[in-house]
């Protein structure tokens, strides 16, 4: 078997040169398969305050250039482990929502096809429409555990049914989700009314909210997540403004009261031996980004998914963090 081929080594080549690659890792079309690529998706015409997402993955990119191959937090070498690729982006026609998702189901059921397992970056939560349409077709209705200070389970923005406040609710319509196995983690702030609350649990989701975690603590809650998900194929999706705006401030709609980069990191990790099967981290709008605290935490964030893929694209027996 043909050892993967890694990042750039930074005793050579400085970390602010080389590829602008996730991890300064080779193209996808440099190794012609993989088991685990990072896909971009610069869209953001879903979004219903602040643009700007559309600029996330080379945000993010460009931040990941100090990760490191080893992942200390699930004792994982992830681009020595399974071949790790960089698949580039999505070209996204911006002034039609149909036909972008449309073309994002497409661009992300192609690079599945062979067995490749994908964490998206993007992009407005909008896309997590097609991401999941895209999952489903090869695993059925999947497991979700979404990350984010919002529902996105509400009917439609100015009649639009296409939006990044809208994705679970069209994926629940459509059958992509399994039901038994929905939970949004780190929701808070206003909203509409208690109609929202009542509608989204009639849809199967259960909530934790931010205050929760906070509470309860996050190995609690983590395991009673493990509990949800099962054996079933999970699909993993992280808005980053889930984070506190004091650990992302670049995002379209921040809310007061978010978990900590700490606390998201360490329930991802949680998440070992779950039968992961994509991932995405979305709403990173970098001009509202002060130092790239945003865009750091993101590219974290991707990095601990590509490591879930990894370990799990490698056999590695499933397994519960002590």
């Amino acid at each position: 078997m043909t050892e993967p081929r890694g990042p750039v080594d930074s005793s050579r080549v400085p970390r602010f040169a080389g590829p602008a690659t996730f991890a300064r890792l080779p193209r996808l079309d440099e190794v012609g398969r993989a088991d685990v690529a990072v896909l971009g998706v610069p869209f953001d015409s879903g979004v219903s305050y602040r643009p700007g997402a559309r600029f996330g993955p080379a945000a993010v990119r460009e931040a990941s250039r100090l990760l490191r191959p080893y992942n200390p937090g699930l004792d994982v070498s992830p681009f020595a482990v399974a071949q790790v690729a960089d698949a580039g982006d999505v070209a996204c026609n911006p002034f039609d929502i149909g036909e972008a998702v449309e073309t994002v189901e497409r661009a992300a059921a192609d690079l599945m096809a062979p067995g490749t397992r994908l964490v998206v970056v993007g992009g407005d939560h909008t896309i997590a429409l097609p991401l999941l349409r895209a999952a489903a077709r090869l695993h059925g209705p999947v497991a979700l555990l979404h990350f984010d200070a919002h529902l996105d389970t509400w009917d439609t923005y100015f009649g639009a049914e296409y939006t990044h406040g809208t994705p679970f609710r069209r994926a629940v319509e459509e059958g992509l989700l399994d039901t038994e196995a929905l939970s949004h983690v780190g929701t808070r702030g206003p909203l509409y009314g208690k109609q929202d609350l009542d509608d989204d649990r009639r849809m199967g989701f259960g909530v934790v909210t931010s205050a929760d975690v906070m509470r309860r603590g996050v190995d609690e809650v983590t395991a009673a997540l493990r509990d949800r998900i099962g054996d079933r194929p999970l699909y993993v999706s992280v808005d980053i403004d889930v984070l506190d705006p004091a650990h992302a401030p670049g995002t379209g709609t921040p809310e007061a009261g978010g978990l900590t980069s700490r606390e998201l990191l360490e329930i991802l990790r949680g998440l070992a031996g779950c039968r992961l099967v994509g991932g995405d981290v979305v709403e990173v709008a970098p001009a509202y980004d002060h130092a790239e605290i945003t865009s750091v935490a993101a590219s974290h964030v991707a990095y601990d998914l590509v490591s879930l893929l990894a370990l799990g694209a490698a056999g590695d027996p499933p397994r519960e963090r002590t």
